[in-house]
């Protein structure tokens, strides 16, 4: 029976030492990996109310864009960003928020005047200050806020799209 060498136990500790350090770095890489990936994100959550604007400063049936600051949230991230809605008080307490953006490929609407309805510069799409397509390609009518009155100041929350035309 052969007698192991000085040089073997050294050599089985150094192997030892150096199993058990990967396996330390791999734990310390897989665990905050598998939080990130399993442990799920912030869910989408529903939108914050925003104030956006005071009723008694709109005019009733003339729309009036509205620039607002809000949060958004997705993820993992939360962005503060600026927004806008064109908005139309329809009676005395009662107001609509339109989404600026055209229903047919995204382009910014604006309010004309001179015509009462609102325009899609791109492809001329045009919509009432009800919402609803007056003509064009667009295929529904502008996606609207949820809003809710506090007093006088109008909150916006959520944008839900419009049903199709």
């Amino acid at each position: 029976m052969k007698s192991p060498s000085p040089e073997e136990p050294r050599r089985g500790f150094l192997i030892a030492s150096i199993n058990g350090l990967m396996g330390l770095i791999t734990a310390a890489l897989a665990l905050p990996s598998a939080g990130y990936l399993l442990g799920g994100s912030k869910a989408k959550r529903p939108a914050d109310w925003v104030p956006a604007g005071d009723l008694t400063k709109l005019e009733e049936n003339v729309p009036e864009q509205v620039i607002f600051e809000r949060v958004r949230r997705d993820g993992w991230k939360t962005v503060k960003e600026k927004a806008s809605a064109w908005m139309v008080k329809t009676a005395d307490k009662q107001v609509v928020a339109f989404s600026p953006v055209c229903t047919h490929l995204g382009c910014a609407v604006s309010w004309d005047g001179s015509a009462k309805s609102f325009a899609c510069p791109c492809h001329t799409s045009s919509f009432g200050t009800d919402g609803k397509v007056l003509s064009g390609p667009a295929p529904r009518a502008l996606d609207r806020f949820a809003v809710k009155l506090d007093g006088s100041t109008i909150l916006l929350g959520e944008i839900r799209p419009a049903d199709k035309a």
